[in-house]
């Protein structure tokens, strides 16, 4: 397993080590130990897993305290745009956000530890997004901001994309008091 430090701090890009033969393919998604030694001590409560089509824009999510999610993401099928934004209001990357593709074909894994908002573009029909939670959904500790905040300035490669009634009511980054 690779583990590399991204622009924003606390974020990771992990890469499995992947064998393959002529069945196909294996890999370990996760292992307590290995991720402990990479520097992720976390106890994972809760799996979430979700189909979306192309085009499907999901987020940006996150949970106050104290239900705070850190994440593991990954793609089990299809491809993603993935995206976060810094909401830590003492880090010096607040406000910032960083985007990557995450694909069943290049099988990487993004950690997002609390304190960062969370939304992904589905690029494929059928895709299959899978994550691994710090922290079980809480419903009166949800929160977010909307997809295209003008502050934020996020290029999420469309302007149309499907979005829930609930995602779309989300408020700006400039009206979020942030708790992190």
């Amino acid at each position: 397993m690779k583990v590399t430090p991204l622009a924003l701090k606390g974020l990771l890009l992990i890469e499995p080590v992947i064998f393959t033969d002529e069945r196909g393919y294996f890999f370990e998604s996760f292992n307590e130990d290995r991720f402990r030694k990479a520097g992720i001590d976390v106890s994972f409560v809760q799996d979430n897993h979700s189909l979306s089509s192309k085009g499907v824009l999901r987020g940006l999510h996150f949970q106050k305290p104290p239900f705070e999610q850190g994440k593991l993401v990954r793609v089990a099928h299809g491809s993603v745009l993935d995206v976060v934004v810094d909401i830590r209001k003492n880090s010096p990357d607040y406000g910032k956000s960083l985007s990557m593709v995450l694909s069943s074909a290049n099988n990487q894994m993004l950690w997002i530890p609390p304190g960062f908002a969370h939304g992904f573009l589905a690029l494929e029909n059928e895709t299959v997004f899978l994550y691994k939670c710090s922290n079980p959904y809480h419903k009166e500790s949800e929160s977010g901001i909307i997809w295209n905040d003008a502050d934020l300035n996020i290029d999420w490669g469309l302007t149309n994309p499907i979005i829930s009634s609930k995602d779309l009511e989300l408020p700006s980054f400039k009206d979020l008091v942030s708790v992190f």
